[in-house]
């Protein structure tokens, strides 16, 4: 039977945002990065309340469809918890639908604070699972608990019948290395930008792709030099070029200056990894354009912290 957690206690949660894939690596690279949304989550006497300041707050629902508050729901139910209503302020900084991470935050978010509330019986594995089954993939999630890189991966059991299995590992990031973003004005449906990979690839552009993420896997670490070669891609970004003209335009603009740009996440965001600045007349081209530009580090993991109210 549950064990009911007593009102008044509060769970403050940040956690940062996020860039996936990182060129070549599709659903398999993530970085975590300096951008956060706070999540509170109060235990109350009875119902649910949500309020919501900055990013998404015109759009988002303040009912149990939100995402944090499904979110909470699985980790109050996977910690073995119940809690008689829930009062959830969210401010969000993470720009929504941008490729930054910000659903796969989301969902952090409320699993953390779940587990934050209940004495953390969860473990980290645990929360990257709970977290990246609202995504399909652990890239994103996985990098917003771990913190820094991470190499994730996804094992489908072989009865057909069980849940995906969703793994991580963190990965050091060479601490010269930091983030510039580039985000445009408008939305990108990851659902949408998805629908026009294809379903076959071949041989020859599989074969590049392995050998780039591996290239990128060293390049994170401890070869920032290669940061260019390792963020090459023939697997996603050509396909969503047509989709993505504005991002695509400005990941071939910056490459072409050097800088080791791809498209983040599913997009509209262009990101730049580099250990150097970004020729400002550049990035004054961008924000004359109407893109947003953000500069970051690497972020550490999420970070839940327990209060009575």
């Amino acid at each position: 039977m549950a064990t009911d957690i007593e009102v008044g206690l509060k769970a403050t949660v940040t956690v940062p945002g996020s860039s996936a894939n990182l060129g070549p690596g599709f659903d398999t690279l993530g970085l975590a990065l300096s951008i956060y949304d706070t999540v509170e989550v109060e235990v109350i006497e009875s119902g649910l309340e949500v309020e919501i300041f900055g990013e998404g707050a015109d759009d988002l629902p303040r009912d149990g469809s939100h995402l944090v508050v499904k979110a909470i729901r699985s980790g109050l139910k996977a910690a073995d918890v119940s809690v008689p209503g829930l009062r959830v302020v969210c401010t969000n900084n993470i720009p929504q639908s941008r490729g930054l991470g910000s659903s796969a935050s989301a969902a952090v978010a409320g699993v953390v604070a779940a587990n934050t509330l209940a004495g953390n019986p969860l473990s980290t594995d645990e929360v990257v699972q709970l977290s990246s089954a609202f995504e399909g993939h652990p890239d994103n999630a996985a990098a917003s608990v771990l913190g820094g890189a991470v190499v994730s991966w996804t094992e489908i059991p072989v009865d057909g019948v069980s849940h995906p299995v969703y793994r991580a590992v963190a990965v050091p990031v060479d601490p010269s290395i930091r983030a510039v973003a580039l985000v445009p004005n408008f939305h990108a449906s990851t659902n949408a930008v998805r629908q026009v990979l294809p379903s076959h690839v071949t041989h020859t552009d599989a074969r590049f792709n392995v050998s780039r993420t591996a290239v990128m896997t060293v390049a994170i670490q401890s070869h920032p030099e290669l940061l260019w070669e390792g963020t090459r891609d023939r697997l996603h970004q050509p396909y969503r070029a047509d989709v993505l003209p504005v991002t695509a335009e400005w990941v071939n603009r910056l490459r072409n200056r050097g800088y080791a740009a791809f498209v983040s996440g599913a997009g509209p965001t262009a990101l730049v990894l580099t250990t150097t600045d970004v020729d400002e007349a550049l990035l004054d081209d961008a924000r004359e354009a109407g893109l947003r530009v953000i500069e970051l580090e690497v972020a550490g993991p999420v970070r839940g912290e327990l209060t009575r109210v």
